[in-house]
């Protein structure tokens, strides 16, 4: 490639990641924002380890069923590289019907269990109850969430990223004008604590719903993609999805229950360190959330040049965008390594949790670096048809490497919570090396998509 054909594919990799990154940025702002109105509650220390367990708890049931975005996207972008735009139609139309109705059991299953899930993984029995009360109500929304994740699939496969980030711009901003008034109090309602931010994710996931139906019923993409006009549910494309978003699922349940169990060994140190913990992974959100949009970004690209049959262009694509990510995760390491207080303060004013949460951010901080490299090119192993690959390293690198280091150096050496921390940079790199390995070294390089 010419200097200037690279310079245009950065502005094209820019173009679909950075609308993605400020969509999931507003998302970060609200786990932010919320810890920070938590934070702020008169039981501080047990409502934030109460969060910690929801906020994980609720994500570990999800994620299962979320993933269906990932099948949805990486079909909708290969067949989008083809220029197939009625068979985009056909895995959106499909998409719903399946998120709809896994969104209901699942809800189902959830509200019922919440008070079980919260218990089993809090070692005091008050956080387990503030836990219960969140989950109560946040599994409630479920059926809403995946509704939105699988129009977001079908957005992010069409290169229209913006739309996701208009969304997230809206429902979070509803996110927290909601949560304030539930938490605290306000226009007549009773303040209900934790509980609150679990009605108010609810009901702003409710709204995202009406957005993305109002922006699919535009005439410029109705008539593009038909799917209104030839609704129909297709078992082989619903076989395809799952297929793709399986691995995707298992991947999703096994690292968060992973760190499930994670902050549970925090919780054994200690109910400090477990608020604590919870305080470390909210502000990690600022680059972790980022990363995620430029994996949005390569997955799109990758996908439509995997289903065009260039596979050198998405292999430049996974590099070129690996590269832009790390710059992005040194920075923040950095900013993380040298002023984790000023990190720390925006969520929290409890001096005391701060102190304790310094040495674990910075140890974190320094792990994160290689977050970067190795999402981008998870999401682009994903995009060629690798995600069982994905799910086999990356629960191999949690299950294996992390939490077993995690217990050993923080209770059994009893090294507290900067001992529970160290294995995080030590799983984060040996992922991230077995992501690199795979992408440059696989065979699916010279595979290609069957073209219709």
């Amino acid at each position: 490639m010419t200097k200037n054909e690279v310079s245009a594919e950065y502005k094209k990799i820019m173009e679909l990641a950075l609308p993605a990154i400020a969509g999931l940025s507003t998302q970060m702002v609200v786990s932010l924002v919320d810890t920070a109105m938590i934070g702020r509650l008169g039981h501080a220390t047990y409502a934030l380890a109460a969060m910690g367990v929801g906020v994980l708890a609720t994500w570990a049931l999800i994620s299962f069923f979320s993933s269906l975005a990932t099948g949805t996207h990486v079909l909708v972008a290969r067949s989008f590289g083809q220029k197939d735009y009625n068979e985009c139609g056909n895995v959106l139309n499909t998409s719903f019907v399946l998120s709809l109705l896994i969104g209901i059991l699942v809800s189902f299953a959830g509200v019922l269990s919440a008070y079980s899930i919260s218990q089993f993984f809090s070692a005091d029995q008050f956080v387990g109850k503030l836990a219960g009360d969140y989950l109560y109500f946040r599994f409630m929304g479920i059926p809403f969430f995946l509704i939105t994740v699988s129009f977001r699939g079908f957005f992010f496969g069409i290169g229209k990223t913006k739309i996701f980030m208009y969304s997230a711009i809206l429902v979070n901003f509803l996110n927290i004008i909601f949560n304030y008034i539930f938490i605290f109090g306000a226009f007549g309602i009773k303040g209900m604590g934790l509980a609150g931010a679990g009605i108010g994710s609810t009901l702003a996931t409710m709204c995202d719903v009406v957005f993305y139906l109002t922006v699919l019923s535009f005439h410029i993409y109705r008539s593009k993609f038909n799917y209104f006009k030839n609704f129909r549910f297709s078992l082989k494309l619903a076989t395809s999805i799952v297929n793709i978003s399986l691995p995707v699922s298992l991947q999703n349940v096994f690292i968060l229950v992973g760190f499930l169990v994670f902050i549970s060994i925090t919780g054994l140190i200690g109910t400090q360190e477990q608020a604590a913990s919870q305080l470390v992974i909210s502000s990690l959100m600022i680059s972790i959330m980022p990363c995620f949009g430029f994996g949005i970004a390569v997955q799109t690209l990758v996908g439509s040049s995997f289903g065009a049959g260039d596979n050198n262009k998405a292999v430049f694509y996974g590099f070129q965008t690996s590269k832009i990510a790390t710059i992005y995760t040194i920075i923040v390491g950095l900013i993380f390594s040298f002023f984790p207080r000023v990190i720390l303060n925006i969520v929290t004013e409890n001096q005391s949790i701060i102190e304790t949460a310094v040495p674990a951010l910075r140890i974190a901080g320094f792990g994160q670096i290689f977050y970067g490299i190795g999402v981008v090119l998870a999401n682009s192993l994903q995009a060629v048809g690798k995600s069982l690959y994905v799910m086999i390293a990356d629960v191999i690198s949690n299950w294996i490497i992390f939490l077993p280091i995690s217990y050993l150096l923080g209770i059994t050496f009893d090294l507290g919570l900067r001992g529970a921390w160290a294995g995080l940079p030590i799983y984060v790199i040996l992922y991230s090396i077995m992501m690199v390995l795979k992408f440059n070294f696989g065979s699916w390089k010279y595979s290609g998509y069957p073209k219709k």
